[in-house]
């Protein structure tokens, strides 16, 4: 993508109609509409400065096989300037219908193209093909042909990004279409290259400077499955209470068995380390205990309806991504259910789920790490999904990998050190085509702008 108009590039885009030659009005709103296969569901309120829209963009169900049906994908527009650089922003999951910006676009102080992932509702092809619709290729020609589509509008230069599993989204459709955007700012980014061979419970047992935060936790999972009776009680009443059912773990029970287990990951993956002096003492009141649980890790998180929004999820870490091994060794005498922590047990029945690919992640790591260019990583030092991330290697050219100190999964750019952070601000704004500028802070968002990271759903264990 070329850095901005110039002048030969405005009156091409002036002939086609798309974007406005010298002097017109910048309709974002026509510009919009002559898009083909695009439709403006609504315009929203949004800060003073921007446009904000709705959209829906017609897909094709199977990229390789374009005759055989479309689907509609959900996506956000925020709208700046059309000479502005554009970031390409995917959580991985559902979009988000509130004008926030991602740290990028707050960066650049640019347009936002936020899309929704394949198979969340309502971007969902019919009839279902799961094994042949729902794969990293087909999420990454989805996000191709959309910014093919916006570039006609947007001229400028182009940023993809995404947190989590956004971030290894963002990663795979610049491994497939490398040329589409001039540079990739993954964060948190899992990286689980060889399935079995894990590392996450090595990391899981050394994580945080505080020996004793890691055995309180392990002390109040193990009060917690020996009360069970106690605290499944109090979990009923709730599940009664939301209409909660349990058809796809299959019981209440092994909902909180599963939920407990993974409390020890949920605690580092959204915690930080002074939330240690939260964690009840074994034999606490059954009331505490449970609400600390809704805290950390609801005892009802495996409910058929908690779980319906991330079965797309639960069903590619199953057949594609991979998943952390269970860290329940210490447990192990009080399960009655090992080895149910796992994705295959997250999806329904009624969905057949493929033998793995264990060729789909080594091969994006091998891109990575011999020709990935324009790449900047963030991780935060105590979140477990960062005990398998993205490296770069002898390949790799203008890339970056930063750590945010005692950081978790909300880790970004602004809470990096100083001179750190400044260095890769600096760098997203070189991409984008701009000189440097001051490094935004923890606490910099502009005004009329929600803070971003509350508006994106948090769920323990897929890597938001």
């Amino acid at each position: 993508m070329r850095r901005l108009f110039t002048a030969v590039a405005a009156v091409v885009l002036a002939v086609v109609g798309l974007a406005p030659a010298a002097g017109a009005s910048t309709d974002i709103e026509a510009a919009l509409r002559k898009i083909p296969g695009l439709t403006i569901v609504k315009e929203d309120p949004a800060p003073a400065g921007f446009r904000f829209f709705e959209l829906t963009f017609t897909q094709p169900a199977d990229h390789r096989h374009p005759g055989a049906g479309t689907f509609q994908q959900r996506f956000t527009l925020l709208h700046r300037d059309f000479a502005a650089p554009t970031v390409a922003f995917t959580s991985g999951y559902n979009v988000s219908t509130a004008p926030n910006r991602s740290e990028p676009t707050q960066i650049v102080d640019g347009n936002q193209l936020s899309m929704e992932y394949r198979y969340f509702t309502p971007s969902r092809p019919q009839p279902e093909n799961w094994a042949k619709q729902l794969t990293i290729w087909q999420a990454a020609a989805d996000e191709h042909r959309a910014v093919q589509a916006f570039k006609a509008i947007y001229p400028g230069k182009w940023l993809a990004t995404g947190g989590s599993k956004g971030g290894m989204t963002a990663t795979y459709f610049r491994r497939f279409f490398p040329d589409d955007v001039d540079a990739t700012i993954p964060y948190v980014a899992p990286n689980d290259v060889i399935d079995p061979l894990d590392v996450y419970n090595r990391f899981l047992s050394r994580v945080g400077n505080d020996p004793g935060c890691r055995d309180a936790l392990k002390a109040i999972q193990r009060d917690a499955l020996k009360r069970r009776d106690e605290l499944g009680v109090i979990a009923a009443a709730d599940a009664a209470r939301r209409g909660l059912t349990f058809s796809i773990v299959g019981s209440a029970d092994k909902s909180l068995e599963i939920s407990v287990i993974d409390s020890y990951f949920a605690f580092w993956q959204y915690q930080k380390q002074a939330d240690c002096a939260t964690v009840p003492a074994p034999g606490a009141p059954a009331a505490d205990v449970y609400a600390w649980y809704e805290k950390v890790e609801s005892l009802n998180t495996y409910s058929d309806q908690d779980l319906a929004p991330y079965i797309p999820y639960y069903y590619q870490a199953a057949v594609q991504l991979g998943s952390p091994e269970a860290y329940d060794g210490y447990l192990r005498d009080l399960l009655r259910y090992p080895g149910a922590d796992q994705p295959k047990t997250f999806v329904p029945a009624s969905i057949k789920l493929p033998r793995f690919d264990y060729l789909a992640m080594p091969d994006v790591d091998f891109w990575v790490k011999s020709r990935g260019t324009r790449l900047l990583f963030v991780y935060g030092s105590n979140d477990p999904w960062g005990a398998e991330p993205f490296e770069l290697g002898f390949g790799s050219r203008d890339s970056y990998r930063y750590y945010v100190p005692g950081g978790n999964h909300g880790s970004k750019i602004a809470q990096l050190p100083a001179a750190d952070a400044a260095a890769a601000t600096a760098t997203v704004r070189r991409w984008a085509g701009l000189p440097p500028a001051a490094a935004l802070t923890a606490r910099s968002a502009p005004a009329g702008f929600p803070d971003f990271d509350t508006d994106v759903t948090l769920s323990a264990r897929p890597p938001l």
